[in-house]
């Protein structure tokens, strides 16, 4: 374990699981890398509701932020009508717990973006005027009109891009299909705007499409959840900005540098929730490149590295790959190596050692494959393939029991009814609430560490 320190940031840790044995001619080299941050001498995490104006990168003091909310305001916002009043409220809940001295614009979104607070393409500074005004401006919120989310976060970022701060973040709340703009347009966004500001997605009702706002937090480096309940938006918007406000550090890279001959397979966030990386590299350096991981606070996080690497006798051993956290310089200057981790091979002719698994490396591919095999069932069970949903659903219900994911049980136990969790077998429910099926792809990608 590596670590590295200084005032202005959080403290990171790298730890590296690995089985490091290869029988001889073995290639596949897996490691699972644990990412640990904490204090930095700010808040520890905690968000300092109600403090008083930070500047950036003061020791002792919180990371300045720029939070824009993008609230659907689409004709269907209206069905029930009680729908826009919780987004409202949930909306100004979420003012509410802006840290003061925060930068926040509110957009309302509909097949076209419209920042209603402050306006004029600028961000207001959080105090309690300018948190009474935006709430004044949120109570004039009215439903009408198509959905285009491509436009919101395209604004998002124009206005998140002209502060000079270190965290930008957004919240983006929809409860229908982006139905006013075509596919493409809303990946070209996504991809304009990766890696300029994270951004947490909502789905709120049972009518919006799971893969459009689950496709929009895996690009943007955000969370997505289902808000099933509008009664319970405000909770949720809470937790998100509290979460947001807790963030220190943004933009923080995973580095893997390999050697000659070595091959990646592929670098996968697989907890809180399993993301694959593998095609997000951008170019570091010879053998180098830059997987990235975006804002950080008090938290750990578990990734799997996987290299193939020569082949070569026993006895011998290498540096498969090098794991480094990168801090970039935002004036251009030399990145900060905020920890390192080793990922190795030896080659050996002990059988017991080299067929061994590593708890960890077990645990999270199958906590990968629960997350993909969820994906498979469901979509088999919409195309009227009920026996490979039966027999994707009941793999997924084996590995959840066999992990200790209890909450991800629980959701597949409202789509199946489950015989035998050990042994998978599984009859899937006659009828399922829209609600109930749309939760469990939502979070079909969370995850639970390994058990100790």
């Amino acid at each position: 374990m590596a670590n590295f320190s200084k005032s202005n940031v959080p403290q990171f840790s790298v730890e590296v699981y690995q089985n490091e044995y290869l029988p001889e001619g073995g290639r596949e080299v897996n490691g699972i890398v644990t990412v640990t941050s904490t204090g930095g001498g700010t808040t520890g995490g905690v968000p300092l509701t109600g403090a008083s104006p930070t500047p950036s990168h003061v020791p002792g003091q919180a990371a300045s932020a720029a939070v824009v909310i993008m609230v659907d305001c689409s004709g269907s916002m209206d069905y029930p009508p009680t729908k826009m009043r919780n987004a409202r409220d949930a909306t100004a809940a979420a003012v509410d717990t802006l840290r003061d001295g925060t930068r926040f614009a509110v957009v309302a979104g509909t097949h076209v973006a419209n920042d209603i607070y402050p306006g004029g393409g600028r961000l207001a500074t959080a105090d309690p005027q300018t948190k009474a005004q935006a709430k004044d401006a949120l109570r004039r919120l009215s439903a009408g009109g198509g959905t285009a989310i491509g436009t919101w976060l395209r604004l998002t970022d124009r206005l998140l891009g002209a502060a000079d701060v270190d965290i930008r973040h957004g919240i983006l709340l929809t409860d229908g299909r982006n139905e006013h703009e075509s596919p493409e347009d809303l990946r070209a966004a996504l991809d304009s705007c990766a890696g300029r500001f994270t951004c947490d997605a909502r789905g709120v009702g049972t009518d919006w499409e799971v893969k459009e706002v689950t496709a929009i937090a895996s690009a943007l480096l955000g969370t997505a959840d289902i808000v099933a309940d509008p009664a319970r938006l405000a909770a949720d918007f809470t937790q998100m900005m509290e979460n947001a406000m807790g963030k220190e550090v943004a933009d923080v890279a995973l580095r893997l540098w390999t050697p000659v001959g070595v091959e990646i397979k592929f670098v996968k966030q697989v907890a809180p929730t399993v993301a694959d990386l593998t095609g997000r590299r951008t170019e570091a350096g010879p053998r180098a490149g830059d997987y990235p991981t975006g804002s950080w606070g008090d938290e750990s996080r578990d990734y799997h590295v996987c290299v193939l690497v020569p082949e070569a006798g026993i006895g011998q051993e290498m540096l498969a790959a090098r794991v480094s956290l990168i801090l970039p310089d935002p004036s251009g200057g030399a990145p900060q190596t905020l920890s390192q981790g080793l990922v190795r091979a030896v080659w050996t002719d002990d059988m017991v050692a080299s067929t061994s698994i590593n708890p960890q490396v077990a645990h999270y591919t199958g906590q990968a494959e629960l997350a993909q095999v969820i994906q498979q069932g469901l979509d088999a069970r919409k195309s009227g393939d009920f026996d490979g949903a039966t027999a994707k659903l009941g793999r997924a219900v084996q590995l959840a029991s066999a992990s200790g994911n209890e909450d991800t049980a629980k959701l597949l136990s409202k789509v199946v009814d489950v015989v035998d969790a050990a042994t998978g077998t599984v009859r899937l429910k006659a009828k399922v609430a829209e609600a109930d099926e749309m939760t469990l792809e939502t979070r079909s990608t969370k995850t639970v560490r390994v058990k100790k």
